[in-house]
């Protein structure tokens, strides 16, 4: 099975316009990103951009790089053109966020690992959370799964709650998806969903449809994402190489 992966990287950003060109250790983000994406064991890596700058930049350091519409709702929707774009008859898709210079390679390769398996729609990672400040959190994500790792559901409050003394283990979602080249195509054309209007989180409106994300642990420590430019300032700089 061929995979790919994509880089959706819009320059419009409400809270750090030019995002993806931002420097980082002599480095645009996008350029880190992309080496990043390289080292994991991927049958190809393309960046899907809306910007000309972007578009240059991908280039000028030697990556692949295709132009999509401006008007795209999410970055599924701009994989999924791209995947059309590229050409090359691949089987699944990773999407890797642009705003991501530091992700580990090996957790790109447990995703495509686990999209590789018969009968997975569609894929997502999960950590364990050990600090209880980011249980209660709105802006870390939380997910539960069955026996079977399959997602029951996606979000910013703490799931499953906890009603008087039981314990039970809370689980950040990782921000990173894979997706069967025809399943995208389905996820791409679907309508919003009231759970996803309501919590903000697209990967509800794919189990509102019926569509199962199987959820793979991961124990590698989340990288450092870049959503703003204050961000950039408390980088260790041990990641700057």
């Amino acid at each position: 099975m061929k995979v790919a992966g994509i880089i959706p990287a819009r320059y419009g950003s409400t809270r750090f316009p030019g995002k993806p060109l931002a420097m980082i250790g002599g480095k645009t983000m996008i350029q880190r990103t992309c080496e990043q994406a390289l080292k994991s064991s991927l049958d190809a890596v393309v960046v899907a951009t809306d910007d000309a700058r972007i578009y240059d930049e991908v280039q000028r350091f030697g990556g692949r790089v295709v132009m999509t519409r401006a008007d795209h709702r999410s970055g599924t929707d701009r994989c999924r053109e791209a995947l059309d774009l590229m050409g090359g008859d691949f089987d699944a898709v990773v999407n890797i966020q642009g705003d991501e210079p530091f992700i580990d390679p090996r957790q790109i390769d447990q995703l495509a690992d686990l999209i590789r398996q018969p009968g997975v729609q569609l894929a997502t990672l999960a950590r364990k959370i050990n600090d209880p400040a980011r249980v209660t959190d709105p802006n870390t994500v939380k997910v539960v799964f069955g026996n079977h790792g399959n997602a029951l559901y996606f979000s910013r409050f703490p799931i499953p709650y906890l009603r008087g003394n039981v314990e039970a283990d809370h689980y950040q979602h990782i921000g990173i998806y894979a997706y069967r080249a025809d399943t995208l195509r389905v996820v791409a054309n679907l309508p919003a969903g009231r759970l996803e209007q309501a919590e903000s989180l697209e990967q509800l409106r794919w189990l509102e449809n019926g569509l199962t994300i199987q959820v793979a642990i991961t124990d590698i420590a989340s990288s450092y994402s870049i959503d703003t430019p204050d961000d950039l300032l408390h980088l260790p700089k041990e990641l700057l190489q």
